[in-house]
């Protein structure tokens, strides 16, 4: 998710409230505090369960705050500033940045949080500046959807490489239907669906200039100009791009596991996942890490933040994340958790796979993210709907991601 523009702003003013308590009414100290976007009544219930499950080991109970996954970082701040921040923030991982540069977060390892054994790409989700300030239950990413009865009447099978990618979608296009659809729109969900056509050749989100990430527009330019991708796609989102595909619209996509719910609630397609297309046979494909990390406010009451640290421990043993990955779709960040979900699910083990080569948003620019999430999106824009060459609109991304500095 993107963070509000208004954000950083609002951060800065707060950094001394942030990790302080006292002023507001104390909860019971039996009880543990968490604050989520688990506003989804399934969710919430989902997550009360496993909530319940830990506290019951050590005679404590959850409180869930759930508001809507956009407003989780202003309420915290409101919080912050009325000294009655909850004992869990759960953020997501994109957001994590804002709030550990105040200061106001709590080491996991002085809190004695366990992250040895977790994937590469969950830690990364949760460390700022290489300290580990949150963990990640489970983690999303991004594949390849596709219509195998759509692929069967081509002729053909899941495009490994782009070069595939480009003639697999022509075969596949025909009449009312398009061979590939993703998002394009001007916000986090088409900047989440283009960093791994990035990513993957090379591109740098420190350096957008570097000369390498052009590839990946000339790629989406390419397809749209095929006609093997419909020019709506600088509008839609994920949800629309499922649409699409479940309409039949588009014989392949490029989504995540959030949207398994949906596909298997519908009969209208059959539906398989494979590995995301990488620029040449052999490389490896590099997409975004997505997801929630759990934290820790930091307090004057040590003994909330130790019975926060049980709750986190308990939620993220090997059995515990991979019952929660299995209620959510998601992949767990243990990597053992990770195997037996793999094997376990094997139409959803593409995203297993991809999750060991997955990045974090922030790792490299922290901070500076939505400034350089704002600019790709300007950059795919502009050479979709503009006609900007692929060199000047990363030139042009860079300048905007680094105004100011």
């Amino acid at each position: 998710m993107q963070l509000r523009p208004v954000l950083p702003v609002l951060m800065a003013g707060v950094t001394v409230a942030f990790g302080l308590s006292g002023c507001a009414a104390e909860p019971d100290p039996g009880t543990v505090t968490v604050l989520n976007s688990a506003t989804d009544t399934a969710e919430h219930t989902k997550n009360q369960k496993f909530f319940d499950r830990c506290a019951a080991k050590f005679g404590l109970r959850v409180e869930q705050n759930s508001v809507p996954a956009d407003q989780v970082s202003s309420k915290a701040l409101r919080m912050a500033s009325s000294h009655s921040l909850p004992d869990i923030l759960e953020l997501d991982g994109s957001e994590l940045p804002q709030f550990a540069e105040t200061g106001g977060l709590r080491s996991l390892d002085d809190l004695g949080v366990h992250t040895s054994g977790l994937s590469d790409s969950g830690i990364s989700l949760g460390t700022f500046e290489d300290t580990r300030y949150g963990i990640a239950r489970s983690v999303n990413s991004l594949a390849l959807y596709y219509n195998p009865e759509l692929l069967q009447k081509a002729g053909v099978r899941p495009p490994r490489t782009w070069d595939e990618l480009r003639t697999t979608a022509k075969k596949l296009t025909s009449g009312g239907t398009y061979g590939f659809a993703f998002s394009a729109s001007p916000n986090a969900d088409g900047v989440y669906q283009f960093l791994p056509f990035f990513w993957s050749a090379g591109g740098n989100e420190a350096r957008l200039d570097n000369g390498k990430g052009e590839a990946a527009l000339r790629l989406w330019k390419d397809l749209v100009r095929d006609k093997s991708v419909s020019k709506a796609v600088v509008n839609w989102n994920q949800q629309d791009v499922n649409d699409q595909f479940i309409a039949g619209r588009t014989a392949m996509m490029i989504n995540g596991p959030w949207q398994v719910p949906v596909l298997e609630a519908q009969d209208k397609v059959e539906w398989e996942v494979a590995k995301f297309p990488v620029p040449e046979a052999g490389d490896k494909a590099v997409p975004p890490v997505g997801g929630t990390v759990m934290t820790v406010p930091k307090s004057d009451d040590s003994e909330r933040e130790k019975n926060a640290a049980k709750i986190l421990n308990c939620l993220n043993t090997r059995k515990n994340q991979l019952d929660w990955g299995e209620a959510v779709n998601n992949v767990p960040t243990r990597a053992a958790a990770a195997r037996a979900y793999a094997k376990q699910n094997p139409k959803l083990a593409p995203f297993a796979d991809l999750v060991t080569t997955a990045r974090s948003r922030t790792a490299k620019v922290g901070t500076r993210w939505p400034a350089v999430s704002d600019a790709l999106a300007g950059a795919f824009q502009s050479v979709l709907t503009g006609g900007s060459s692929p060199q000047a609109a990363l030139r042009r991304a860079q300048r905007q991601a680094t105004a100011g500095e």
